[in-house]
C-alpha cells in the first residue's frame, strides 16, 4: 500500500473551486504534520499548505485566502480546498506527511486550472 493516496485532481475553471484529498496509510503512525506541495516544469517544489496535528497552518502567500487546508486525523487524511483557482496555480500537487524524522510523499495529482 502506498503511504499517501492523493485523488481530486483535474481540470478547473478559473474561478471555480476543486477539493484535493490524500489519505496516509494506517501503517504510518504518529503524524505530526502533513503538508500540500505542487511543483511545476522546470521548477522546485513549493510549499502551499501546511497543517500541524493540532490545526495550526501555514499558507503561501500566492494562496492566502484562496485555499484551505484541513485534516481529519481520524481518517488519517488532508484535504486542500481551492478557491478561485488562478491559471498559475497549474501544476502536480503533492501531498507530505511527517512522522517522527521521516516524511512520506504521495504519487502526485495534476491540478490544472484552464477555461
Amino acid at each position: 500500500q502506498a503511504p499517501l493516496v492523493e485523488s481530486g485532481g483535474g481540470l478547473v475553471q478559473p474561478g471555480g473551486s476543486l477539493r484535493l484529498s490524500c489519505a496516509a496509510s494506517t501503517s504510518i503512525l504518529n503524524i505530526r504534520a502533513m503538508a500540500w506541495y505542487r511543483q511545476t516544469p522546470g521548477k522546485q517544489r513549493e510549499l502551499v499548505a501546511h497543517i500541524t496535528s493540532d490545526g495550526a497552518t501555514i499558507y503561501a502567500d500566492s494562496v492566502k485566502g484562496r485555499f484551505t487546508i484541513s485534516r481529519d486525523n481520524a481518517k488519517n487524511t488532508v484535504y486542500l480546498q481551492m478557491n478561485s483557482p488562478k491559471p498559475e496555480d497549474t501544476a502536480v500537487y503533492y501531498c507530505n506527511a511527517q512522522s517522527g524524522g521521516s516524511f512520506y510523499w504521495g504519487q502526485g495529482t495534476q491540478v490544472t486550472v484552464s477555461s
